[in-house]
């Protein structure tokens, strides 16, 4: 595996992989990698890419300033784990040359209602720092394909609009499903910060997720709703929301409508650490 710390550097090395007639798969990450990670990774090799991971801890896209203090590091096992896995390339930037103008100057997209609902609402300017980053390593890697979990669905259809305003109508999405542990806990570099009474509950959000599922032939959205919001509250969690929405374009559901596409979504914070999950309703 080649180690690039700067964007012109790495930007030549792949110019000459594509002249080769490689194809690049680009998995972006901010560290703290686990099984998910990899499994991106994985898919990528599987359909032939030249796998290029960048590990890079994004400051504009925390609202909250603790929370980037205390996001997880762990660059040396990721580095072994990207090892383990085959992977070809990894971008491992500064801050000064992903932002070499400094945050304030970079281009920022609008994403319209995406940014106004769920995520967008709960963390303003979180999807703003997300576009600078995601258009900005985009622009260096250029890749063929561009590997994402599910896990953060709304922050997949952001990117999936950037790549409409940016024209790349060739890049190709691949959004996989979210690896999850053996109790259902969505797989997050943040779950390494939940204590063991907490990491005991946090299982609790998938099966909500599952009880919304299960329950979509009744028709009535706001009482399991509200169930899922009473447990939470009960077991110590502050929620965020519990929503239902289309798939296809995160308008959001007052009730389950049988002949749409939907996802259910759900954020709660338990002590400082705030999980998020979501499930397609089959």
């Amino acid at each position: 595996m080649v180690i690039f710390k700067e964007a012109a550097q790495l930007r030549n090395f792949l110019n000459i992989k594509v002249e080769n007639n490689f194809n690049i798969g680009f998995i972006p990450t901010m560290g703290a990698l686990h099984s998910g990670h990899i499994s991106l990774i994985n898919n990528a090799r599987n359909e032939g890419m030249f796998t290029v991971c960048s590990i890079f801890l994004n400051p504009t896209q925390f609202n909250d300033k603790k929370d980037y203090e205390k996001y997880p590091v762990s660059t040396d096992a990721d580095i072994e784990m990207l090892l383990q896995a085959g992977c070809d390339v990894l971008f491992l930037p500064s801050v000064d040359e992903m932002y070499p103008d400094g945050t304030d100057k970079m281009k920022t997209y609008d994403f319209g209602y995406l940014d106004t609902i769920l995520e967008g609402a709960n963390r303003p300017g979180h999807f703003k720092g997300v576009g600078q980053i995601v258009g900005r390593l985009l622009d260096i890697v250029r890749p063929h394909s561009l590997y994402l979990g599910q896990k953060d669905y709304q922050q997949c259809m952001v990117i999936k609009k950037l790549k409409e305003i940016l024209g790349l109508s060739a890049l190709n999405i691949v959004i996989s499903p979210t690896l999850r542990e053996q109790d259902g806990l969505a797989m997050s570099s943040r779950n390494r910060r939940l204590t063991e009474p907490q990491r005991a509950l946090a299982a609790l959000l998938y099966q909500c997720l599952i009880s919304i599922q299960t329950k979509k032939t009744a028709g009535d959205f706001s009482i399991v709703q509200k169930e899922c919001n009473d447990l939470l509250t009960a077991k110590g969690f502050i929620t965020e929301y519990v929503a239902l929405a289309d798939a296809n374009d995160l308008r959001l559901l007052n009730n389950y409508e049988n002949n749409t596409p939907m996802v259910a979504l759900i954020a709660a914070r338990i002590g400082e650490i705030r999980l998020i999950d979501n499930i397609l309703l089959q």
